[in-house]
């Protein structure tokens, strides 16, 4: 079926929140805990395509215990921002880029390939359904959560014939609650690794996350916000963080970042260094090892580090802690460099600035 052809059905909802109970969610949402009264669904299956295409109210699913995705973890998901915009709109960052990696994961995975327009659709429908849950003020967003899994009820290892496309929304504030002075601590894990050479660290499938969750909980025993994987074959070249890329600073005002393969290509991370860039900074895609990270950081040589993604944004980090001791960076504070460049995106992404890239999209 042609996707010009797929039309969305409005299903009613009869038990919409009220108004004053989503301004008190609204108030102090924290990350991903309100969820907005709707959903996106798409159906797909082999032969016939997609079809089904309904915004409706968001309901709990209704799984056989022989779905696909419950015995072979066939699911890739995305994340996204809306962004209210100061004539009271909203727009979206991006959204083709997310819709293109949406597509690479599905082929990945072996999973049917949602086409981009189809998936930047669904969301625009999603956001303009619930266009009174994007928060105010100036750290809220409406986070999108499209996902894609395998829907067929079988067992056996094979690509599933059926899947199910959904896209839920929840509105947020800042993502980290940082140590106070707006940095981040990040923990080095020597036991765990995110991805491998051959594996499906570039996919955003859930599997992955997974795989993160151990050693993110080691990070926060040890009183850190993040944990920081190395590569598989040596333990050695910092790759990326639990849930997002990295940068490093040094002396010259240029920036490091760990080169594509085995980590997730950024969407956030491009846009960093085309703006880097465009600031006259110069921008390296190379390894960076974890020994390299601590005595550039105690000679001076490293003089800022930070996270990038869309729900941390820019978040700079003031230290790093290991097995192998403590290292602060720069003195601990964010860094000039880091916080121009937030500054650069959080002005284009909430219209405050212009927007040269055409990277935001209006919805409404």
């Amino acid at each position: 079926m042609n996707t010009s052809e797929i039309a969305f059905e409005r299903r009613p909802h009869a038990n919409l929140v009220p108004a004053n109970e989503r301004a008190e969610q609204l108030a102090n949402p924290g990350f991903g805990r309100v969820f907005t009264d709707h959903m996106v669904t798409i159906r797909y299956k082999e032969g016939v395509g997609w079809h089904e295409a309904a915004v409706q109210p968001r309901v709990a699913l209704t799984l056989d215990p022989a779905t696909a995705v419950l015995h072979y973890a066939q699911e890739i998901f995305e994340g996204m921002k809306a962004y209210r915009t100061p004539e009271g709109g909203a727009a979206l960052f991006r959204p083709f880029a997310n819709a293109e990696r949406f597509a690479r994961s599905a082929d990945r995975m072996a999973m049917a390939p949602l086409p981009e327009r189809l998936f930047v659709e669904a969301v625009r429908q999603l956001v303009k359904a619930d266009r009174d849950w994007i928060p105010d003020g100036p750290d809220g967003s409406l986070y999108l959560r499209p996902f894609m899994i395998a829907s067929e009820v079988f067992l056996g290892v094979r690509p599933s014939q059926e899947y199910l496309f959904a896209v839920i929304a929840s509105a947020v504030g800042s993502y980290f609650k940082g140590s106070g002075n707006g940095t981040v601590t990040v923990w080095v894990s020597d036991d765990y690794c995110r991805a491998g050479p051959g594996g499906t660290g570039a996919a955003k499938c859930g599997g992955n996350y997974a795989a993160s969750l151990k050693a993110q909980a080691e990070a926060q025993a040890m009183g850190c916000d993040q944990v920081v994987f190395l590569d598989a074959a040596e333990r050695r070249y910092v790759e990326e963080l639990g849930g997002m890329n990295v940068f490093f600073v040094m002396d010259d005002d240029s920036l490091v970042t760990p080169p594509l393969g085995d980590i997730l290509p950024g969407i956030t991370r491009e846009s960093v260094m085309v703006l880097a860039r465009d600031m006259g900074l110069g921008v390296r895609e190379e390894p960076y090892a974890i020994e390299a990270w601590r005595a550039d950081a105690a000679s001076g040589r490293l003089t800022e580090a930070f996270a990038c993604g869309t729900a941390a944004v820019i978040t700079p980090i003031g230290r790093l802690r290991s097995k192998a001791g403590d290292v602060t960076i720069g003195d601990g504070a964010p860094g000039r460099l880091s916080m121009r460049l937030r500054d650069a995106l959080i002005g284009i992404q909430r219209g405050r600035t212009s927007d040269p890239y055409g990277w935001m999209e209006k919805v409404f």
